[in-house]
């Protein structure tokens, strides 16, 4: 039987959602607010709506007739589009607005860990006096994060001691708009993530993957969207014992078993600290960029997670390729914080060559594709090692150029591995 599923949102990790349901028996429709020439070429069809409006993607489902629908970003889920589509009867693989929570208030999130004892929760506290919060950062024994308690698009963390100093920090909640805003304490180590896929009250949780979120080569600049990621041939990272990958699934599991009703991915970044796995957030949804490194060498057939949520059945075991990955986002000159639209994107699937190609953010226009504001799409080798998928993602970038286009060229590379593994040996003193 043939299966009818919508795809909600443009950007890169619903290109690869899309990739990753093209092999299968499904009739595949999308709808964004931007037209992704890469989703638009594996779909049935294609309508151009505003994702956060719950009655405009649900008449779309109705027209054609979807039997399940995947919920790629952020915005539709606070949106409560995933509970509009259950209630229209089209099964979302996606949390619902109350569970959605878990990323959507960052401030519900901690309260949420510490209430139901979920390991790995950092010292914190709430504010929504913004003198209140500039008080605690001075009487504070230590460094802090500072994080808004709403969606900032991975861009409004300012973490004292890394990205800006006390008084910096002070100055960034006096000028801001936040209503609320949470203050936690600096979590010092590796990042890492695991995603999970979450229904039924089943978990199957995926490799983890490394994402680099400053702007600039070196881990300089400001946080963005995230400029690229790597995942090993295994499930753990090179810095990491099987151990940590495991503790790191624990607070997963303990998540999911107190988020009673939750479907859909579950996100949890983490910080690998000298005492092991801490808890930076969740996200309700898959990574972007880290779906473009997990859905590739994913040898289970997605549909089959889809479908399975949606009867109540157990989730399948899932299968990997033993494969390392390597992503890289080409985003316009400027980005995050003066980009430039209007450059031409050279790349296309014949000069990518052996590395996988997602368009992200682009303007689609009857002569070429040129970048917007955001991140213009992704580059991604799968391979043997790290270092061999870098060096096809990297390829690919060298043969189409990027004028007008900047890259982390340093993601994935030896020497930027190798100062994760030596970071972490001289925090745990090995």
């Amino acid at each position: 039987m043939t299966e009818t599923v919508l795809l909600v949102g443009g950007g890169g990790r619903e290109h690869a959602v899309a990739r990753a349901l093209a092999d299968s028996d499904a009739a595949l429709y999308a709808c964004a607010g931007n037209r992704n020439p890469g989703i638009v070429d594996l779909a049935d069809g294609f309508e151009a709506l505003d994702t956060t409006n719950p009655q405009a993607v649900t008449t779309y489902a109705r027209e054609v007739e979807a039997d399940l629908a995947v919920v790629g970003p952020e915005a539709p889920l606070a949106a409560g589009v995933a509970d509009a589509l259950d209630d229209a009867g089209v099964y979302a693989f996606g949390p619902q607005e109350a569970e959605a929570r878990i990323e959507t208030d960052k401030a519900f999130q901690r309260r949420f860990m510490q209430e139901h004892d979920i390991p790995g929760c950092p010292d914190f506290e709430t504010f929504e006096d913004m003198d209140a919060a500039c008080d605690y950062i001075d009487e504070y024994d230590g460094d802090l994060a500072v994080k808004p308690a709403g969606l900032t698009g991975g861009k409004g963390v300012r973490v004292i001691g890394d990205q800006c100093t006390a008084e910096e920090a002070k100055e960034y909640l006096r000028t801001s708009d936040y209503d609320r805003v949470v203050l936690e304490e600096r979590l010092v180590g590796e990042e890492f993530t695991i995603q999970a896929f979450v229904a039924n009250g089943d978990l199957r949780v995926t490799p983890a993957v490394q994402d680099h979120k400053r702007a600039y080569e070196g881990d300089e600049g400001p946080n963005t969207g995230g400029m690229g990621s790597y995942s090993d041939a295994g499930l753990a990272l090179p810095f990491m014992t099987e151990d940590d990958y495991t503790d790191a699934v624990d607070v997963l599991e303990a998540t999911v078993d107190a988020l009673e009703g939750y479907k859909g991915v579950l996100y949890g970044q983490f910080m690998l600290t000298e005492t092991g796995p801490r808890v930076v957030e969740f996200n309700a949804r898959f990574g972007d960029p880290e779906a473009m490194n997990t859905l590739p060498v994913l040898n289970t057939d997605f549909l089959d997670v889809l479908t399975a949520a949606r009867e109540g059945e157990s989730l399948p075991q899932l299968s990997f390729q033993p494969k390392a990955t390597v992503c890289k986002y080409a985003v316009p000159d400027g980005y995050p914080t003066d980009p430039e639209s209007g450059a031409k994107v050279t790349i296309d699937a014949d000069n990518a060559g052996e590395a996988l190609l997602f368009y992200a953010s682009v303007d689609d226009r009857e002569d070429g594709i040129y970048t917007t504001t955001s991140r213009s799409y992704a580059v991604v080798g799968v391979a043997d090692s790290i270092s061999e998928a870098e060096e096809i993602a990297e390829g690919a970038l060298q043969r189409a150029g990027t004028e007008g286009l900047r890259v982390r060229h340093d993601i994935g590379k030896p020497d930027l591995v190798q100062q994760r593994i030596d970071h972490m040996a001289e925090i745990r003193g090995d």
